[in-house]
């Protein structure tokens, strides 16, 4: 035996502590290298790729740039037979879809009477064919669009069908595609030259150019039809407005600046409003207060918020009756405050009560969501009001005698401050208790700024802010985005301008249940 092994105790419980004290220190040992090899990992990416990276990078913001340049220059350009662009410069002539896509043909076929003679004999005399390149659902088509043409017999008139306004002008994009391009750049965050690479799998080469052309140009037919969408949510006298920031890249310095997409929603259904829920986004360039104050010049009711400043002008007495615009304040952002305390180390008895509290009148929301307004009103005075000077008396009495300073003390604040807008609820059952609407609206675009890292330009701002605001709408009603997109694709060239609006989600959604 070793001198090492006579030096040990004889005492099993005592071998068993020491052998269990080794192990944790080879546990520690583990843990210690796992964290040196990957800071040395962090190192290594940091001394060789950087300047890779940084190439990636300048390339995919270029990418982006070209993306909204090219959708801008398509939006801005006048209608035209010419194959030159306002700048004088000669397009890419359109290559014909690619041949080993199957064919769908739909015959438009010529009115049986001729309109210059009336005769009804006619000559066979050929026929035109377009093809456009067109998406369904996983795979491409190509779409054949047959006019046969006629010559009548009594006069010598050329005759041929109809057929449909296309989208896109001059362009070879069916609906459907053009729809799976906008909900794939705007509804699942996927820039134009990512969606280039994946129709390249399917020997499909459709440049990020060409499908900015259709983005700028689509957004402009839809123009019509977003003021519509837009006219229709701040008609409204309940309104719940947000805002996000969003990367915007500078032209010619490389770098990005913080814009703005501002959400308002219209959603009567909590309190029994049968009115078609909606949102639109509007986009500006910075966070002041004169672009809010823009948005809703008109509007007069209630606005809930979360207690953003560049509101407060709209709250400010307009009339000699008071106010026009009413605020509501947001309990879930007060809540929020106080869930945060609880995150951290330590313990937090007063923000754990708080949130308690808080809940209660949660749960009696929950019970009369969708009840008419005077169910509600009735509901609140009776149940919730007392609990709510409840929270008010015990949110006073723990400030009193907490540190000024304290994390806890700046969420009391956080709400006393926002006090009578909080309140607004109790008398009126078409009040909400929170923002949750505005913030349900503006989830997606937080999500998505993961993937499209920024828009390309303030006009890419804006279009995103267009497309997003038809898209999301349809998400509210029930509407698959892209089914909608595509009925609505299929129809607007020819629509009547003054019946804009029945191609608005809702109206569309009750035509294809009749």
């Amino acid at each position: 035996m070793s001198s090492t092994s006579s030096l040990l105790p004889d005492d099993i419980d005592v071998l068993r502590a020491i052998i269990e004290a080794q192990a944790e220190e080879l546990r520690s040992q583990g843990s210690l290298i796992e964290k040196l090899s990957a800071e040395l990992a962090v190192l290594r990416r940091s001394r060789f790729g950087k300047s890779s990276e940084k190439i990636k990078r300048t390339i995919e913001q270029l990418e982006l740039a070209l993306e909204d340049i090219e959708a801008a220059d398509a939006e801005d350009e006048p209608p035209s037979t010419s194959t030159k662009n306002k700048t004088g410069r000669k397009k890419p002539s359109r290559k014909p879809p690619p041949a080993h896509l199957p064919r769908q043909t739909i015959t438009h076929e010529a009115s049986c009477q001729c309109p210059v003679c009336g005769g009804s004999d006619f000559i066979r005399n050929g026929e035109t064919v377009t093809e456009i390149l067109d998406y369904v659902p996983a795979s491409f088509k190509v779409v054949r669009h047959v006019q046969p043409r006629f010559i009548c017999k009594g006069c010598d008139t050329n005759i041929k069908g109809e057929m449909p306004s296309l989208p896109i002008e001059r362009g070879k994009p069916g609906p459907g595609l053009v729809a799976h391009v906008l909900v794939a750049k705007y509804c699942d965050h996927l820039p134009l030259y990512r969606q280039s690479k994946i129709y390249a799998r399917e020997q499909v080469e459709l440049s990020r150019s060409t499908m900015a052309d259709w983005v700028g140009k689509t957004n402009a037919l839809l123009a019509p039809l977003i003021a519509k969408l837009r006219d229709h949510i701040l008609a409204a006298n309940r309104v719940h407005g947000d805002d996000t920031p969003v990367p915007v890249l500078e032209p010619g310095k490389g770098t990005t600046k913080t814009g703005r997409l501002w959400a308002y929603v219209r959603d009567g259904r909590p309190y029994g409003n049968t009115a078609p829920p909606a949102v639109c986004y509007f986009y500006s360039p910075d966070r002041k207060g004169e672009h809010p104050q823009g948005h809703l010049k008109d509007f007069k009711g209630v606005l809930h918020a979360d207690g953003y400043t560049g509101f407060d002008k709209l709250f400010e007495t307009q009339e000699p009756g008071g106010a026009t615009v009413t605020e509501a304040a947001c309990m879930a952002h007060v809540r929020r405050k106080f869930f945060d305390l609880t995150t951290k180390k330590g313990s937090h008895p007063i923000a754990e009560e708080a949130l308690m509290r808080i809940g209660e009148l949660y749960d009696i929301e929950r019970e009369i969501r969708g009840s008419p307004p005077d169910t509600r009103r009735a509901a609140r005075q009776e149940k919730s009001k007392p609990l709510f000077e409840e929270l008010h008396q015990w949110l006073q009495a723990q400030l009193s005698q907490l540190p000024g300073k304290s994390n806890t003390a700046g969420a009391i604040r956080y709400a006393l401050n926002r006090w009578k807008a909080l309140k607004n609820f109790l008398d009126d059952g078409t009040i909400e208790i929170d923002n949750n609407a505005a913030e349900r609206a503006i989830r997606p675009i937080t999500l998505g700024r993961k993937n499209w890292l920024f828009a390309g330009s303030d006009k890419g701002g804006e279009r995103a802010a267009s497309i997003l605001s038809l898209i999301e709408t349809a998400k509210i009603n029930g509407l698959d985005p892209e089914a909608y997109l595509r009925d609505v694709l299929t129809r607007v060239a020819d629509h009547p301008i003054n019946k804009i609006d029945e191609l608005l989600p809702w109206n569309v959604a009750e035509i294809a249940q009749k």
